[in-house]
């Protein structure tokens, strides 16, 4: 019971706000001091640990991702893409948001960040359907929710990390969640569509959207296109693993921005730092998690887990329910991260004793971790929505309109639960 009070403190400590990394750190230190049979020799094997998280080479594909994000942010081909589906979409009765859902598609499929992506689509895409008439709940929903799309889609970052919390090839993972994710967008796109049809004010055709020639299109689409297909399709061929991917794919947004004329060592600068900052943040959480989980597998916390649901429970679906409402629940209040770091490797063991499938179990934490993005009052696309958008919308507009992605993205994963053949599709 000990370790189960080590858990709801480090949770406590987490919704006061302290940083994760330190309250990871910080609890397991003083349990390890105040606990009598622990001490300090607990965290012997803790050097070993970092060093293997410094050199897993599975973990090296999270800074090149972000690297490739981070330039693709900077090159202007979201400006592009969107102008170019909403030429193609500019007869259809809510084309622009459909429009903006697959622009929010390929932006994942290319960078993979959902910070960058939410906060491209509120600054480009937003001001234009606000514009052309759209029902601000619609509109900002729309936009949440397609640039979320990056935790399901590859190039996932979570992706990445749950692979590694799991023990489970990233690269099959990414072929498990490809399926997923297409269903979730065309959940949105059918959704749009309907809506748009039984109530045409809430999405009117636009009339000034600019006419692009197909040349236009051509080169706006194809590029972005090529990257995604070359990275994913290097891995889904094993022509690759994910990090020389990801190393592929940093050269490949590169050259992007040079074709766009958007390179300068500028957006360069700017990459490297940020990348260097985002990267540094979740190493710190990860060495943080392995003190916490050797403390806490010490004082028999995962014994007791495995024990309570495989005997004491001893059924599959009980437990992937609480699993799934857990993550749910903890998602309103903390960070993807937090989750993965901290409530996956409790409930790693317990999906082994149920021989549960690891790639199916990754792929739906990933899309709970998704609704987790867009859960009110924390949801943090929500607030990268809002604090791109500024005063042009209300933040109950907002919550009103993220309600039925929401449940689209529940409805999804209902879907995943009820035929695993989705996330066997590519494998």
């Amino acid at each position: 019971m000990i370790a189960m009070l080590m858990f709801v403190i480090v949770l406590a400590l987490l919704l006061v706000g302290i940083p994760v990394a330190f309250v990871f750190g910080t609890v397991a230190i003083a349990f390890a001091f105040f606990v009598p049979h622990l001490g300090f020799d607990v965290f012997s094997v803790l050097p070993f640990r970092i060093y293997g998280i410094m050199s897993n080479t599975t973990l090296m594909a999270v800074p090149l991702f972000i690297a490739m994000g981070l330039v693709l942010e900077k090159s202007q081909m979201a400006e592009r893409l969107l102008v170019s589906m909403s030429a193609l979409f500019r007869g259809v009765r809510g084309g622009l948001a459909v429009s903006v859902v697959l622009v929010g598609a390929m932006l994942a499929a290319s960078t993979g960040i959902v910070s960058a992506s939410v906060v491209m689509m509120s600054v480009i895409a937003l001001p234009l359907m606000i514009k052309a008439g759209y029902d601000k709940g619609l509109a900002s929903g729309t936009v949440a929710a397609s640039g979320t799309l990056g935790q399901i889609i590859p190039p996932s970052i979570i992706l990445i990390i749950l692979g590694d919390v799991m023990s489970v090839s990233v690269g099959e993972l990414f072929m498990g969640a490809v399926l997923p994710g297409l269903v979730l967008v065309g959940l949105y796109v059918a959704y749009i569509l309907i809506r748009s049809y039984f109530d045409p004010d809430v999405a009117p055709i636009p009339k000034d959207i600019q006419m692009v020639s197909l040349k236009e299109i051509v080169f706006s689409i194809v590029p972005p296109l090529l990257l995604m297909v070359s990275v994913l399709g290097s891995i889904f061929a094993g022509i690759a693993s994910p990090t020389e991917s990801a190393a592929f794919g940093v050269i490949g947004a590169l050259l992007l921005a040079l074709f766009n004329r958007s390179f300068s060592f500028e957006m360069l600068r700017y990459a490297s730092l940020e990348t260097v900052k985002l990267s540094g943040m979740i190493f710190m959480i990860l060495i943080g998690a392995t003190a916490f989980s050797l403390v806490f597998n010490e004082l028999g916390g995962s014994d007791l887990i495995l024990e309570f649901f495989s005997e004491d429970i001893g059924d599959v679906w009980i437990f992937i329910a609480v699993a799934m409402l857990s993550i749910f629940i903890l998602g309103f209040f903390i960070d993807f991260i937090e989750i993965s770091f901290i409530i996956v490797p409790i409930l790693v063991p317990v999906m082994n004793a149920f021989g549960i499938d690891p790639i199916w179990f990754a792929v739906l934490i990933a899309l709970n971790l998704q609704a987790s993005f867009l859960t009110p009052p924390f949801g943090l696309s929500l607030f990268f929505l809002k604090g791109a958008a500024g005063e042009s919308i209300k933040t109950m507009q907002i919550y009103k309109g993220i309600i039925p992605f929401i449940l689209l993205q529940l409805l999804g994963l209902g879907l995943v639960i009820m035929f695993p053949d989705l996330v066997f599709a590519f494998l």
